[in-house]
Formats: C-alpha cells, structure tokens, sequence
C-alpha cells in the first residue's frame, strides 16, 4: 500500500468546485482532508489568490508514478494548462511526500528523476501546504535534505509574512448537499 500527502490549489474559475473534485475523483481512497484555506499566491506571479488545501489517501495498488499519472488526470479534467511556471491556474495537485507500507513496516518513497521528486522540494517553504497539512496531520513530518523534520517546526521557521498569507477560508470541501 502507499499513502500520500497531496497538496491541492486552484485560483481560477470555480476554486473550491475545481479542489472538490480532486476529493471526487480519489473516492475511497481518500483518508482525511483539510480545512480549506485562501492564500496569497507564491513564486512572483502577479495574480488572484489561490484557494489551497491537503489530502491523505491510501491506494494499495499505486505506486508514487501511478500517484503522479492521477494527480495530472485530474489537473487535466478541471483545464489544467501548464503555460507559465507559478502562473493562475485552474487546478494544481502536487505530490508531497508518499509512503509504501511493507514488511518492515511504512517507508518513505524518495524519487529523483525528471517527471517526479519526492518529497516535494520545496513543500518546506510553503506555508499554504504545511498549515493545512498539520490540520489532517498534526505529527507529520517531511524529509528536507537528508534529514525527517517535524512539520510543525518547519512552518514555525518560516518568516510571520509568509504564515500570515494563509487565510482559513469559511467553506469546506465537503460535497454540496442536494
């Protein structure tokens, strides 16, 4: 079995419909998810803010590339254009970490190659996906340079700005009712 820590954003069009639907299109594997939250956008681009939030799910029968494959089906479903690094988008949906349980117990995947790194290089900067993280996971912990680290320390090392940014928003994803 593996598990992964999904980050989900979205900030155009539909933004909680769009993070909705990743929910929807996981279905049973789907473990916890966060609070949703609206954050000021990351990486320099000028545009709206995102609406971001986390998943844990489980799917004995992937892997850490059939994890990747579903991920960018989903951005593909909701419009997804891949034209402008850190630009507006309809959907992102980024692997974080993932875990593969075996006989010894759960094992941290580590991936380097061109289409996939994990854990996500830079998830240890980014307030919008340590803070809702932390909500589904209040132990979790990230691999940053060779060495495990609390989340939660992660996050208290990041500038009072960039935690500030990171806005709890009053909706859930938690499918409409009707």
């Amino acid at each position: 079995m593996t598990s992964v820590v999904l980050s989900i954003g979205s900030n155009l069009g539909d933004r909680l419909a769009s993070l909705r639907s990743v929910v929807v299109g996981l279905g049973g594997t789907v473990r916890a998810v966060s609070p949703v939250y609206e954050t000021d956008p990351w990486g320099g681009v000028r545009q709206g803010p995102f609406l971001n939030a986390v998943l844990i799910a489980d799917d004995p029968a992937r892997d850490a590339a059939a994890w990747l494959r579903r991920a960018q089906a989903l951005e593909r479903a909701a419009g997804r254009v891949r034209d402008r690094r850190w630009g507006p988008r309809t959907l992102d949906v980024d692997l974080i970490t993932c875990h593969r349980t075996g006989p010894g117990g759960p094992a941290e995947v580590i991936c380097r190659s061109s289409s996939l790194t994990l854990p996500h290089p830079r998830a240890h900067r980014r307030a919008f996906v340590l803070v809702p993280w932390l909500d589904v996971d209040p132990g979790a912990e990230l691999t940053v340079a060779d060495r495990v680290w609390p989340v939660a320390k992660l996050l208290a090392e990041l500038e009072p700005a960039d935690r500030d940014c990171v806005r709890r928003f009053p909706r859930t994803l938690d499918p409409e009712p009707g």
